[in-house]
């Protein structure tokens, strides 16, 4: 028993000194001297949370107020001193997420007849893998500056990156060099580590996902009743409702937005838009003028519910509960929103077909022994789907004797696809390069057809998490208004018994303290603010355009709202007197 109480221990203590070491490295690795960051972010942080420790006790506020002030103060303390390592866990991450492509793409130039350096220094040249192109960088930098083998400048990146994975790839890579393998060869057989370990992580994160969701549907029933509590006791208490109110309100906000970036860091980085920097396509030109179009329409729609709202037409405003007045400008956002998840479905059938077109294309040109243009004009004819009239452009722009960098440039835009985007120029730089199309066409289906089952998981992942959401916003709702209900009623009860002598009904029940349209109105912005950051955590989840998170803003307003406004009909209805 002492013996695995010792052996407890010493893995606990390993646990922490391998946790502060890891901040010490990110310290380390720094672009700005840590003694500069210790006196500009890390000291200001600590004091300003010793000024929230004093202004907690001096100030003459209440209770529910002066406990989140250390709080908060303490949060950007520790935000200070570990912002560093935070900064080092993105850039691991961002490794990870792109290490497959990076591998397929140096796969890709290997198979070319350029030299193993010349590799690295076009993907070197290239910002699209992040922090690997910065790594390749500086393993160009140690060859054509400070004259080291290849071999030797890999070696010693291996032991600077975040990354075990790419750590390890780094390794392994400058031991296969210095023996005299062939580079090509190395890198087809460590395709299928490579995609294992993808798929690894991916699901790892996946994994996470699931852990969110469960702490998100608790803590946020922690903090519903949280608020029907802060709504209801002050008719016991005599305390401010408004405050009380107002303090968990803002703890909610709070508390959902710090799972917006929890899940923001612990979901899968796989875009499925991509758009080309040196133009605008027209569907970014569609999306513009549906964003534009229901921007300007919730902005009319405003003013005509501020009009009714006001008494300036024959409509009694009483008659519409607030919560509606509420969701009806944030209708028009539809637009945009629709318009969006149509093109992102389209995009997704696109990806679907390029992996069965770039494996045909690949294998016909070995077998024709011919140009693209020349197996473009057979493939064009069969049936690819949502890509079929992308290829048809593609053939004709190629017809045109217009260069394969342009035409492919333009089917990449029209694809609108990041996937399509990274594999179609993989395949036109290992062609214009003198590799073998049908190596080509099965390595990048390969990688894609992996990368399009792990999008399938991800997307029930996403689709439980819009249950989860929708369900606890729901419940969440009926908690909020049935609390509010309760003391609407209860403050327009009148006293109709007699009552002794002296005796004050108020001391039992403290309906004077509360301001009802206040607190409706606080009530009315938790549910705007539940729709917005639930929205942006749907599609932070399921990586689509930003703009596809208007269409769950306005139905989950709506939810609220008419959820609502029912419970406080139906309290008013069975407690009305």
């Amino acid at each position: 028993m002492a013996t695995e109480s010792e052996t407890d221990s010493n893995g606990e203590s390993i646990d922490i000194t391998n946790a502060f070491g890891d901040i010490a490295e990110s310290y380390r690795q720094m672009q700005i001297p840590v003694s500069r960051y210790v006196t500009w972010i890390v000291l200001p942080g600590v004091g300003f949370f010793v000024l929230t420790v004093v202004a907690g006790i001096v100030l003459d506020f209440p209770l529910v107020v002066r406990l989140p002030m250390p709080a908060l103060g303490l949060l950007l303390a520790v935000a200070a001193l570990i912002y560093p390592k935070i900064r080092l866990d993105q850039r691991r991450k961002r490794m990870n997420e792109v290490f497959h492509l990076y591998v397929t793409h140096m796969t890709v130039l290997s198979t070319t007849n350029i030299d193993r350096v010349e590799v690295f220094r076009r993907i070197a040249r290239m910002d699209d893998y992040g922090p690997l192109s910065e790594e390749t960088r500086r393993i160009v930098q140690l060859v054509d500056t400070w004259n080291q083998s290849l071999d030797d400048a890999c070696r010693r990146r291996a032991k600077k990156v975040p990354s075990d994975a790419v750590s390890d790839f780094f390794d392994r890579l400058s031991y296969t060099i210095n023996a005299g393998e062939d580079l090509s060869s190395y890198l087809v057989s460590e395709q299928s580590t490579i995609i294992q370990n993808y798929t690894t992580i991916y699901e790892g994160q996946l994994g996470n996902l699931e852990v969110m969701k469960d702490l998100y549907l608790s803590m946020i029933l922690s903090v519903t009743f949280a608020l029907v509590f802060a709504t209801v006791l002050p008719v016991i208490s005599g305390t401010d409702p408004t405050m009380t109110v107002s303090a968990v309100v803002i703890m909610y906000t709070f508390i959902q937005l710090g799972f917006l970036y929890a899940i923001y860091t612990v979901s899968p980085t796989d875009p499925i838009w991509y758009f080309p920097p040196e133009q605008t396509t027209p569907t970014e030109r569609r999306l513009q003028y549906a964003v534009a179009a229901g921007v300007g329409l919730s902005a009319l729609t405003i003013v005509g519910v501020s009009v009714v709202m006001f008494g300036f037409t024959g409509i009694d405003p009483e008659t519409i509960p607030l919560p509606i007045y509420a969701a009806v400008p944030t209708t028009p956002l539809l637009i945009p929103g629709l318009v969006a998840r149509s093109v992102e479905a389209d995009i997704k059938g696109r990806d679907e077909e390029f992996v069965s077109f770039i494996r045909a294309l690949g294998a016909s040109e070995t077998a024709q022994q011919t140009t693209t243009t020349a197996v473009l004009s057979t493939l064009r004819r069969k049936d690819f789907g949502a890509l079929t009239k992308n290829i048809d452009e593609l053939y004709t722009r190629l017809k045109m004797r217009l260069s394969p960098e342009a035409a492919w440039r333009f089917f990449t835009a029209d694809a609108q696809s990041y996937l399509i985007q990274k594999f179609s120029e993989m395949y036109l730089i290992g062609r214009q390069m003198g590799g073998d199309p049908k190596h080509l066409g099965e390595l990048i289906s390969e990688n894609m057809n992996e990368v399009m089952q792990l999008r399938e998981r991800r997307d029930q992942s996403t689709m439980t998490l819009i249950g989860v959401i929708y369900g606890i916003t729901a419940a969440a709702t009926f908690a909020f208004f049935i609390g509010l209900g309760i003391v609407e009623q209860l403050s327009a009860m009148t006293l109709g018994m007699n009552t002794p002598a002296g005796f004050d009904f108020n001391s039992l029940i403290n309906t004077e303290v509360y301001n009802i349209a206040l607190i409706e109105f606080l009530l009315t912005l938790t549910v705007l603010v539940n729709a917005m950051i639930s929205s942006l955590i749907v599609r932070v989840v399921d990586g689509g355009h930003k703009v596809n998170s208007f269409m769950h803003f306005v139905l989950l307003t709506w939810l609220g709202a008419i959820i609502g406004s029912m419970t406080m009909e139906l309290v008013g209805s069975l407690l009305g007197i």
